[in-house]
């Protein structure tokens, strides 16, 4: 197989370790040739611990997927998360030296620069900034300024920041692995492009993204992201109450939560009672399942109501930025019984269950479609986008070489449009330089 045909993403969560490969198909769907899982050993809440394991982890999910698919890994875009990512509201202004000149794509770049000059807590970095909606002298609610005139350019951005140390130690890992970095996008992102319609985003969207170390909101309204969070809960601490509560080791806690687990007590009878092997020759433990919903419940019920709180402090309950297609539940802890009709008992709004297969081919691997691979189709998706902006710049590179063969005597009369290119991006190459430059 030709490598060049295809991308990878990585998803280096808490509990597990994913890389997808695949690519685009001539319908636009993707086509995933490629699935790799290991256990991950070396991150906590998202954020890499123990750098050895987390290599070991990341060759294991690798090679596996190299051997389904036939191909050799090469490059990755890799997923940020993690309790160390916060958000912030902030505006900002550009007064333009000529007010009869029209709003080019330079006037937004310099206001976004601007943005990234903010002082931030120390060791702290902003990686993301993303523009929410422009004013053009005090001219409101402009969701597109090029081409305007005017004097002051002025819009709110929501700013995405997190852990210097954090993000350079994945960086690390995946170049000690012996991969090429890509990309780095936000992880609530990915997830978000891989579950959610272009329709739910205009409409007004939360979705969140249970893990196994962290619980992570995205909040889309107009088509545009509006507010993201990290909650430092996920399906490992239920788990790990659920180990605390009947007395059992961590493995049949997993099991018991994945095969027996309700988030709804009411759910389940009094004389339900599941039977667990004794350690080494002692006597089985008895554990009713009524009370193994209790213990769920309560640490759900938590986790569900501080993401209640964020979507709240975004303002929901404002008439204009009511979130009209209600919540899209993904990642593996969604896939918890009853958890749909409890997420929506505690907020009053609808709720499904996210799908990863949006954008995938019909005939995709089931496994693929799982809400536990959410992350790693969005990240699949990113990768496939970046290469394709990549072949679309070399293209025309080509083509203006051409012409400029044939038009070498002509003068140019306008300038060409340069690419665009996206603060984050810019920021994911000096970041990629810089993991270079340490070799």
């Amino acid at each position: 197989m030709n490598q060049e045909n295809y991308s990878v993403g990585l998803d280096i969560g808490t509990t597990k370790i994913v890389a997808i490969i695949g690519r685009k198909n001539e319908y636009g769907k993707i086509e995933v040739v490629g699935l790799g899982r290991s256990k991950s050993l070396g991150v906590h809440r998202g954020v890499v611990n123990n750098i050895t394991q987390t290599i070991q982890s990341i060759q294991q999910a690798v090679s596996e997927a190299e051997a389904d698919a036939g191909t050799k890994i090469e490059k990755v875009v890799v997923g940020i998360a993690g309790q160390h990512i916060r958000s912030l509201q902030h505006s900002d202004y550009i007064t333009r030296a000529n007010a009869e000149e029209v709003i080019d794509q330079d006037d937004l770049d310099k206001l976004n620069a601007q943005v990234y000059k903010l002082v931030m807590l120390p060791g702290e970095e902003i990686i993301h900034v993303l523009p929410q909606e422009y004013k053009v002298d005090g001219q409101a609610e402009i969701r597109e300024p090029i081409g305007m005139y005017g004097g002051r350019l002025e819009a709110n951005f929501h700013v995405v920041v997190g852990q210097v140390s954090s993000i350079k130690n994945i960086g690390r890992c995946v170049k000690s692995a012996g991969i090429d970095l890509a990309n780095i996008t936000l992880e609530p992102v990915a997830s978000a492009d891989a579950v959610l319609s272009q329709e739910e985003k205009e409409a007004g969207v939360a979705m969140i993204d249970i893990g196994g170390g962290t619980t992570d909101l995205a909040i889309y309204k107009d088509g545009i992201i509006r507010h993201t969070a990290v909650i430092p809960f996920g399906g490992n601490v239920i788990t790990e109450d659920i180990k605390e509560g009947c007395s059992i080791i961590e493995k049949q806690a997993e099991l018991l939560k994945i095969k027996f687990g309700s988030a709804w007590p009411g759910e389940n009878k009094d004389n339900e009672i599941v039977s667990i092997p004794g350690l080494r020759g002692r006597e089985p433990k008895e554990i009713t399942l009524k009370n193994l919903s209790r213990i769920i419940h309560a640490r759900v019920v938590e986790i569900i109501e501080q993401v209640y709180m964020e979507i709240k402090n975004y303002g929901h309950e404002d008439q204009k930025k009511k979130l009209i297609a209600g919540i899209v539940l993904t990642g593996g802890g969604s896939q918890l019984k009853h958890l749909k009709q409890l997420v929506e008992y505690i907020t009053g709004m609808d709720t499904r269950i996210g799908y990863p297969n949006e954008h995938l081919a019909g005939d995709s691997n089931e496994e693929v479609t799982s809400p536990l691979y959410a992350t790693g189709v969005g990240l699949l998706m990113n990768a496939i986008n970046s290469q394709s902006r990549v072949a679309v710049e070399v293209a025309t590179s080509d083509q203006n070489q051409e012409e400029e063969l044939i038009e070498d005597t002509i003068e140019e009369v306008e300038e060409k449009p340069q690419k665009t290119v996206s603060f984050f991006e810019r920021w994911a190459e000096k970041f990629i330089r810089f993991l270079d430059d340490a070799e």
